[in-house]
């Protein structure tokens, strides 16, 4: 089976789990307790109000009949109208999701250049000062949680000594950069540490191999080693533990971007429930949902390149 073949198959399986996203979505919402005509408008309104927002968001139809609605309007692009900003919801998703997904590509690009380097190291030098060293980096990295690291490195070095903005976004690639790097140290400190622990255990498993003891007994060096025998099959493990953290990211990002008030979708979740806003919040569930399937897809086509072994049957 050719790429082109694989990902067909592929688009056709998502079908099924995009129905089940879909179908989530719409059932947490309307699942939860009380009338949600009432939460959005506040025990104050007066009952003509919310029998207009009940019409309005469709909550005096059937159920059935309200999922059926919903599916025909997503599959036609249409997100619905945000009760808070007044606007097409897919418009807002748009203007703030290059915020999200410039981040985490930041992240992973920062997190991967720490990674390789540090768990190349730590393999080639087992139980030295080394391999110890980028150990206790991983564990006290891994202990720090996000928030406290964001809230320090802001203090530190927007306040304290001010090198770095406080807030916002930027305008162009380097002042976007300027603007990102420590959001992007705060999440690459929580990324990094689990890669490094996976590539450096998959890499000692490939330095023991057959191949490579054969390698080693005809005399190559031990960095031509690593570089051709020993590094590439490690490095499987770790693009699938990439794949899922990257998904992971996308949802979790909502911390660092409150922390600090980047114009995301994290931020824009967290101010979309706090309003009551939920056709936005049924919308940034099913982005980050396509987000997933996506970067899923990816991971099993790189995993693939990496590999010829592995077969797109």
């Amino acid at each position: 089976m050719n790429t082109a073949a694989f990902l067909r198959k592929r688009l056709v399986q998502t079908i099924p789990v995009l129905f089940g996203i879909v179908l989530t979505v719409f059932l947490v919402v309307r699942l939860i307790p009380g009338d949600p005509a009432r939460i959005m408008l506040g025990t104050r309104a007066s009952e003509e109000k919310l029998a207009e927002l009940r019409t309005e968001l469709g909550l005096d139809q059937p159920i059935w009949q309200q999922f059926v609605t919903f599916v025909g309007n997503v599959a036609q692009g249409d997100l619905g109208q945000s009760l808070f900003y007044r606007r097409p919801v897919l418009d807002i998703i748009l203007e703030r999701l290059p915020v999200t997904v410039t981040l985490v590509v930041l992240s992973v690009i920062l997190s991967v250049a720490v990674c390789v380097p540090l768990a190349v190291a730590s393999a080639m030098r087992q139980g030295s000062v080394t391999d110890q060293a980028v150990r206790g980096f991983s564990t006290l990295a891994l202990a720090m949680p996000g928030f406290w690291l964001g809230l320090n490195l802001l203090i530190l070095f927007a306040v304290v000594w001010p090198v770095f903005p406080l807030s916002g976004f930027g305008k162009g690639p380097l002042d976007i950069l300027w603007h990102l790097t420590l959001p992007a140290i705060t999440i690459t400190a929580s990324l990094a540490p689990i890669l490094i622990r996976t590539l450096r255990a998959s890499l000692i498993e490939v330095m023991s191999a057959p191949h490579v003891q054969f390698a080693r007994t005809k005399g190559l060096g031990e960095t031509r080693l690593m570089r051709r025998h020993v590094l590439r099959n490690g490095l499987m493990a770790t693009v699938t533990i990439l794949g899922v953290n990257i998904g992971w990211l996308m949802g979790g990002s909502v911390v660092v971007e409150t922390v600090f008030s980047l114009p995301g979708l994290g931020a824009l979740i967290v101010s979309s429930i706090s309003a009551r806003d939920y056709p936005m919040i049924q919308g940034i569930a099913l982005v980050f949902g396509l987000l997933v399937i996506l970067i899923n897809l990816v991971t099993d086509l790189v995993y693939a390149a990496l590999d010829p072994r592995v077969s797109y049957d």
